[in-house]
């Protein structure tokens, strides 16, 4: 009888190759929410200008990701990460050159992450279909823990870094980190040498193909019951896109925004590692639920923390149980649509 393996998905070469773009482009990302919210709040000192930075990266993203999980069935998956990535480091380049050029009206800072919206919009069902297509089926339960560990130990990484090097050096120094990060990841996406997986036999209309889809997750409960309250926990997550403002009542700067930022990354990081190290997980249904409502509680006692320690307690609580959810989801998807 042999032991669970821990690290069977990542003795796949091609797999070690996406993870490591994955984890860079996370901590790029992260990294640029921190100083992109500083900025803006620091200019304006509006929380609505807050709430327009969310807005114009989910348009795009609401918009067209039904279309963006079409051409992901049908496209070369490799190529669409790669060239949504490429898109992700030209929208950091603009903002570093808002910055050195000293452009303080913030409509264009929307306009760039309404684009960077677009371009995350097709390259993250591309990385999730891609990292299925890597390993054994066998695997995608592992894969997916260590695919969500790689987020989270980034998610940690980037705000944190994002934090620091614009309360020490400046926006314009983060901004060049942010762009060296998503570099790396177009040379890691690059260097992966995988044969794409076969198109559809029957070609269909995209219209066909969204209804296709929304009837499948209609008629299949397990993938209508995991959507739905992903649905209700990024409802409750939303809050964490005001972070400058509650950094601000909380007595600190852009250092101790990226802390409270990374706050839940580091609490999906442990349990992420402790999930990967363990067979499945058994009563499925059970644990999405709590841990989908344990991750709202946090998010509300968070919003009510007048204390700079209990909000990171409560946003590291709450990052352990969406990592919990996360994990579940993720197999569930990979698993059961075809």
């Amino acid at each position: 009888m042999t032991g669970h393996d821990s690290y069977a998905s990542l003795r796949v070469s091609n797999f070690r190759r996406l993870i490591l773009a994955y984890g860079t482009s996370t901590v790029a990302r992260e990294a640029q929410i921190v100083v992109v919210g500083w900025q803006v709040y620091e200019q304006t000192k509006d929380p609505l200008a807050l709430g327009l930075i969310g807005l114009a990266e989910a348009l795009p993203f609401i918009a067209i990701a039904l279309y963006a999980g079409h051409v992901a069935d049908r496209v070369n998956r490799r190529a669409i990460a790669l060239a949504g990535t490429f898109g992700l480091l030209l929208s950091a380049i603009a903002l570093l050159l808002f910055t050195i050029f000293r452009i303080t009206a913030v409509w264009p800072i929307y306009l760039v992450i309404f684009l960077s919206g677009i371009g995350r919009s097709f390259t993250r069902p591309a990385v999730t279909a891609l990292s299925a297509e890597l390993v054994p089926r066998e695997l995608y339960s592992n894969a997916v823990a260590w695919r969500s560990s790689t987020w989270q130990f980034a998610a940690v990484f980037g705000p944190a870094a994002g934090g620091l090097l614009y309360g020490f050096a400046g926006p314009a120094a983060a901004y060049a980190v942010v762009c060296a990060f998503m570099a790396v990841s177009i040379v890691a996406i690059a260097w992966i040498r995988h044969a794409a997986a076969p198109k559809p036999s029957e070609e269909v209309t995209v219209g066909e193909s969204l209804r296709i889809g929304l009837r499948f997750v209609w008629n299949d409960p397990v993938v209508l019951a995991a959507m739905t309250l992903d649905l209700f926990a990024v409802l409750f997550g939303g809050a964490v896109a005001l972070l400058p403002i509650f950094a601000r009542l909380l007595g600190t700067g852009p250092e101790g925004l990226g802390v409270l930022r990374a706050a839940p990354a580091i609490g999906s990081f442990v349990v992420g590692i402790y999930l990967a190290h363990r067979p499945p997980i058994r009563r499925a249904g059970v644990t999405l639920f709590v841990s989908v409502a344990a991750f709202g509680a946090c998010i509300i006692a968070f919003a009510v923390s007048r204390s700079f320690y209990l909000s990171l307690a409560l946003l590291t609580a709450s990052g352990m149980a969406d990592q919990v959810s996360v994990l579940i989801r993720g197999t569930l998807i990979q698993t059961i649509t075809p």
